[in-house]
C-alpha cells in the first residue's frame, strides 16, 4: 500500500522526455546526459536501429524492417519513407520528416533525411540494415 498523498501516474500519450542518458555506441557505455535536440538525435538513431516489437522491452518502439529483407530496392525505398516518418512522428517532439535520399549499400540502405523538431531541424543519416 502506498503512503497517503503519493500518486502514481502513467504516460499514456506520445510525450517523450527530453532529458535522457547519452549512449556511447562506440564504447557500449552510458556516459552523460543529453537534452533537447541532442536527445532527439539519439532517439532517431535508436528508433531506426531497433526492430519494432522484437522484444517485450521495446514493444512499441522502433521500426519494422524484417519483412523488407529480399524485397526489390524500389519497394524498400517507398516503404522506408512511410515507415521512418510514422516511426519518428510518434514522438511529440517530431513534427515532420522530409527530404529523403536513399542509396543501396552492402549492409542495406543508406538514407538521409531532415527531421523537423520542436528544437529545430535535424539532418540525419542512417544505414537501415536489411
Amino acid at each position: 500500500m502506498l503512503p497517503e498523498g503519493i500518486v502514481i501516474t502513467t504516460n499514456t500519450d506520445s510525450d517523450m522526455p527530453s532529458l535522457t542518458w547519452k549512449i556511447d555506441f562506440d564504447n557500449n557505455r552510458i556516459t552523460t546526459e543529453l537534452d533537447e535536440q541532442e536527445a532527439v538525435k539519439q532517439m532517431v538513431h535508436l528508433a531506426l536501429i531497433t526492430e519494432y516489437q522484437y522484444s517485450d522491452i521495446y514493444s512499441d518502439f522502433g521500426m519494422k524492417t524484417s519483412d523488407l529483407i529480399g524485397q526489390d530496392f524500389f519497394f524498400i525505398v517507398s516503404e522506408l519513407k512511410r515507415r521512418i516518418t510514422e516511426t519518428l512522428t510518434k514522438d511529440s517532439r517530431v513534427s515532420d520528416v522530409s527530404g529523403f535520399e536513399f542509396e543501396e549499400v552492402e549492409a542495406g540502405v543508406l538514407t538521409s533525411f531532415t527531421v523537423a523538431t520542436i528544437y529545430g531541424d535535424i539532418e540525419s543519416e542512417e544505414v537501415i540494415t536489411l
